[in-house]
C-alpha cells in the first residue's frame, strides 16, 4: 500500500469522494434501444482517426453491465460518483422525441446509486451531441444550439432532477472547441479554423449560463457547475520570451474559460491577439453579461503541469516543452503542487465557488499477471493528489470533492484502448471481466481509513 501522509478524517465529513467515467466511453449499446448516433459515432469511423482503429460501440458494455459496476463502487467506498447521460440516448433528435427506453436506463442507475448511498453528480454535456444537431446546425458553430442546449438541460432535470442535486453542464469546453477545431482530434473534426474554435468556445460558455438560467428558475436549491480543463502552467526557465509563452498558454487553456465566467471578460491579452489576426469570436451586445450567470461551483479537471517555451512557428506563439520531473508511462508529470497552486488560484481570482476536482487520474502499464494489476504509478499518484487536496483545503480553499478518472478502463478517445486510467482492468479477451487494481484497493483502505 502507498504511504499516504493523510487519512479520510482528516477531510470535512461532509467531503465527496469519488470516480468519474463517461457515456461513451463506458457504455457501449451504441445505437442500441433507440439511442442515434452521436457526433463521435461518426467522427470514429474516419480512417486513421482513432490510434488502434476501435470505437466506442461496445466500449465497458456498462449499459448492459451497470448493476455489476454499481456494486464495485459500493465495494470501493465511495459517497460519489460522477457519470454524464449520453444526449442522443435519452433524445435522438435533440430535444424534440424523448427515448424512453435510455431514459429508463438512466432512472435505474440513478435510483440504485441513492439505494447503496452514492451521490450521482450527473454530466449533461461529455462530447455526444446528436449527429442530427450537427447535420443540421453545425452543432456548435451555430447559436441556435444554445437555445436547444437549453432545452436539453430542461428536459434532464425535469425527468432526473428530483433525485439529482448535483449538476455539471459541460465537460472540457477547451476538448469541444480548440481540440477539434484547431488540432482536429475531438469530433466532429471536420474543419480546421481558429476563429471558428473560439466561436464554439464562446457558444459554449453562453450554453452553460442558458443551462444554469433554466435549472435555477426550476429549483433554486440545484447546484450547477461546470468542468474545466485545468493545466498548470509556468514557462520552462526565467527567460522573458518564455514567460510571455507562459502566460498566453495559461489564457488559451485556462483563464479563456474560467475568467469570462467570473468576471464577464475574457483575457485582455488573448482577446487582443486574437483580434488582431481576425481570429476574435462575434460577441453580441448581451452575450458576456449573460456569460457571467451565477454557477455554484467549478469542476476542476487537473491531470498535470505544462513548461511553455516560446514558439514563432505555433499560432500562439508557445509550445510544450520537454517534462522534467517523474512522469507517468505517457510523459504526463506527476505534480500535485501544481493542483494546489491551482485550486488556489481559482479560489482567488475567479470567486469564492465551491471547488470539486471533477477528475484526477493516471495511465500506467496495467500488465495483467496471474490475475493482479499493481499499478503503483497509478497508486502514488492518487495518493499524493489527496494529500494535495489537503494541502489546498488547509490554505483556504472551499474544496468539496475529489473524482479519480476513471472508475474502469475505457475509450480514450483518439487514443482507443492503448491507454488505460482505470482502478478497475477491463481484460477485453476475456469477456471484458472487471478486475479491480492494486489502486482501487489503496483507495478503498483510504475511503476507510
Amino acid at each position: 500500500m502507498i504511504d499516504l501522509k493523510t487519512s479520510k478524517k482528516d477531510f470535512p465529513k461532509d467531503f465527496y469522494w469519488g470516480v468519474a467515467t463517461s457515456s461513451y466511453q463506458v457504455e457501449g449499446a451504441d445505437l442500441e434501444d433507440g439511442k442515434g448516433p452521436s457526433i463521435w459515432t461518426t467522427f470514429v469511423k474516419r480512417n486513421g482517426t482513432i490510434e488502434d482503429g476501435t470505437d466506442g460501440m461496445i466500449a465497458c458494455d456498462h449499459y448492459h453491465r451497470w448493476q455489476e459496476d454499481i456494486e464495485l463502487l459500493a465495494d470501493l467506498g465511495v459517497n460519489a460518483y460522477r457519470f454524464s447521460i449520453s444526449w442522443p440516448r435519452v433524445f435522438p433528435k435533440g430535444t424534440d422525441e424523448k427515448n424512453q427506453k435510455g431514459i429508463d436506463f438512466y432512472n435505474k442507475l440513478i435510483d440504485k446509486l441513492l439505494k447503496k448511498g452514492i451521490t450521482p453528480f450527473v454530466t449533461m454535456y461529455h462530447y455526444e451531441l446528436p449527429q442530427i444537431l450537427q447535420d443540421k446546425y453545425n452543432g456548435w458553430e451555430s447559436r441556435d444550439i444554445i437555445q436547444i442546449f437549453g432545452d436539453y438541460a430542461e428536459q434532464l432535470f425535469n425527468e432526473f432532477g428530483d433525485r439529482v442535486k448535483h449538476w455539471i453542464t459541460l465537460n472540457q469546453p477547451l476538448r469541444i472547441s480548440h481540440r477539434s477545431y484547431i488540432d482536429n482530434n475531438a469530433a466532429p473534426g471536420t474543419k480546421k479554423s481558429v476563429q471558428l474554435s473560439f466561436q464554439v468556445a464562446h457558444h459554449l460558455l453562453l450554453a452553460h449560463a442558458e443551462a444554469v438560467k433554466r435549472i435555477k428558475k426550476l429549483d433554486a436549491e440545484a447546484k450547477i457547475g461546470i468542468s474545466n480543463s485545468t493545466i498548470f502552467v509556468e514557462p520552462v526557465n526565467e527567460d522573458p520570451k518564455n514567460i510571455a509563452a507562459a502566460r498566453m498558454m495559461d489564457q488559451f487553456y485556462n483563464e479563456w474559460f474560467y475568467k469570462p465566467l467570473a468576471t464577464g471578460e475574457y483575457p485582455e491579452e488573448l482577446h487582443h491577439f486574437l483580434q488582431e489576426r481576425n481570429w476574435a469570436p462575434v460577441i453580441l451586445p448581451g452575450d458576456m453579461q449573460k456569460i457571467l450567470c451565477g454557477h455554484d461551483f467549478w469542476g476542476v479537471n487537473y491531470y498535470s503541469r505544462s513548461l511553455a517555451v516560446f514558439d514563432t512557428t505555433k499560432p500562439f506563439m508557445f509550445s510544450e516543452a520537454e517534462p522534467v520531473l517523474e512522469c507517468t508511462p505517457q510523459k504526463m508529470e506527476i505534480y500535485p503542487e501544481g493542483l494546489v497552486r491551482s485550486l488556489k488560484k481559482i479560489h482567488e481570482n475567479y470567486g469564492m465557488k465551491d471547488i470539486y476536482i471533477t477528475e484526477n487520474g493516471s495511465d500506467d502499464f496495467d500488465i495483467l499477471n496471474n490475475g493482479e494489476v499493481k499499478d503503483d504509478v497509478r497508486a502514488g499518484y492518487i495518493a499524493r493528489h489527496i494529500e494535495g487536496c489537503l494541502k489546498a483545503l488547509q490554505e483556504g480553499v472551499n474544496l468539496k470533492g475529489y473524482f479519480v478518472w476513471s472508475l474502469m478502463d475505457n475509450f480514450e478517445w483518439v487514443k482507443g484502448y492503448t491507454i488505460r486510467y482505470g482502478l478497475v482492468y477491463i481484460d477485453r479477451n476475456n469477456n471484458l471481466k472487471r478486475i479491480p487494481k492494486k489502486s482501487f484497493y489503496d483507495y478503498q483502505r483510504f475511503l476507510n481509513s
